[in-house]
C-alpha cells in the first residue's frame, strides 16, 4: 500500500522507525510500542499514525521481497525450481495466489516498476 500523496502544504509523513522492543517489553500484553505511557491524545495519535504508516510500509516491502523470491524458486532455469503449487504450499497461499505473487515478482526483478502495485492477498 503506497503513502498517501503529500498535499500541497503539508510535509509528506515518513514511517515511524520500528525498533524492536525489549524481550521483557514484548512479553507484557499491555506494551505496544509504549504507545501506553503518551497521555497527551493529540501526541498519541500522532505517534499511532507513525507507527500505521511505518507497519503498512515495512508489509509492502515485505511482500515485494516474497514476490521476488517466489519469482526466483520458480524460475526455469532452475534444476530445483518450485512449482506454483509447491510455493504456495510452502508460504500458505493459494495456487492461483502464487501465480499472481510469482508473476509479480518476476517484474519487479526485471525492473518493471510502471503501474506496479502489490498483490492483494484477498
Amino acid at each position: 500500500m503506497a503513502e498517501p500523496a503529500p498535499r500541497r502544504n503539508e510535509p509528506r509523513l515518513r514511517p515511524a522507525p520500528l525498533l524492536f522492543e525489549p524481550a521483557e517489553a514484548a512479553g507484557d500484553p499491555e506494551h505496544f510500542f509504549d504507545l501506553e505511557s503518551i497521555d497527551d491524545p493529540g501526541a498519541l495519535l500522532t505517534r499511532a499514525t507513525e507507527l500505521t504508516v511505518a507497519f503498512r510500509a515495512a508489509a509492502d516491502r515485505a511482500v515485494e521481497f516474497q514476490a521476488m523470491a517466489a519469482a526466483q524458486l520458480a524460475d526455469p532455469r532452475r534444476f530445483d525450481r518450485l512449482t506454483p503449487a509447491d510455493i504456495a504450499e510452502r508460504a500458505e497461499w493459494t495456487e492461483d495466489y502464487a501465480k499472481k505473487m510469482v508473476e509479480f515478482g518476476r517484474d519487479l526483478l526485471r525492473g518493471d516498476t510502471e503501474g506496479r502495485r502489490s498483490v492483494d492477498p484477498v
